[in-house]
C-alpha cells in the first residue's frame, strides 16, 4: 500500500544524496519517503474517510527524520473531535442523526458514522503527543480570534495575583 504513495524500498535508496525519511510500520523499518508531509496527509485523510481503519496511528517525528505507523492492537485509543480552520466538523445534524440512529438519507447512523463522517479521530498516546488539543470550546474560540488578530486577554480592572506578568513588546525610551 505505501508503495502507491511514493515509499522507496531500503535497497534504492541506499546511496542516495537526497534527504528522506524513514518510515516504520510497527516498529520495522519498511523503507524511505521524499514528501513525509504529503504522505502523513494523505493516510490522514484516508483515515478520516474510512478508507483505512480509523485505528491506524501516524507519527511524524521532524527531528528524527522518522515516519511511524502502527497498526497493531492492544493500543488505547481516545475519540477527539476533529477541528480544521479553527471550526469544529462536528455539526447540529450530526447529533440529531445519533439521537434519531438515522440520517437524512435513512440510513443508519451511530457511532462509527461519526468516524466515517470525518467528525471525530481516534488517537493514541502518542499520536497524540503531536497534535493541538483544544479542552474547552472557549479554546478553540480563543484561537479563532487570535488567529484573526484579535487580543482575548481580558482585562476588567481586577487585579488577579494568579495571573502571569508579561513584559510589553514595546521598548519605551
Amino acid at each position: 500500500f505505501l508503495e502507491e504513495w511514493g515509499l522507496e524500498s531500503l535497497e534504492e535508496n541506499a546511496h542516495s544524496s537526497i534527504p528522506c525519511t524513514k518510515v516504520f510500520v510497527n516498529g520495522v523499518w519498511m523503507g524511505v519517503h521524499r514528501d513525509p508531509a504529503n504522505l502523513v496527509k494523505t493516510l490522514k485523510k484516508l483515515r478520516r474517510k474510512d478508507d483505512i481503519s480509523p485505528e491506524v496511528s501516524v507519527v511524524r517525528d521532524i527531528r528524527e527524520k522518522e515516519l511511524r505507523v502502527y497498526t497493531d492492537a492492544g493500543r488505547v485509543c481516545r475519540p477527539l473531535f476533529i477541528v480544521e480552520n479553527h471550526q469544529l466538523l462536528l455539526q447540529k445534524k450530526h447529533i440529531r442523526w445519533l439521537n434519531q440512529t438515522v440520517d437524512d438519507a435513512g440510513e443508519p447512523f451511530k457511532w462509527d458514522g461519526l468516524i466515517r463522517s470525518g467528525v471525530i479521530e481516534m488517537l493514541d498516546a502518542e499520536e497524540e503527543e503531536t497534535v493541538m488539543i483544544s479542552m474547552t470550546p472557549e479554546d478553540l474560540e480563543n484561537s479563532r480570534l487570535q488567529h484573526a488578530g484579535v487580543d482575548t486577554r481580558v482585562n476588567d480592572g481586577e487585579f488577579d495575583p494568579a495571573a502571569r506578568l508579561k513584559a510589553s513588546t514595546h521598548a519605551h525610551t
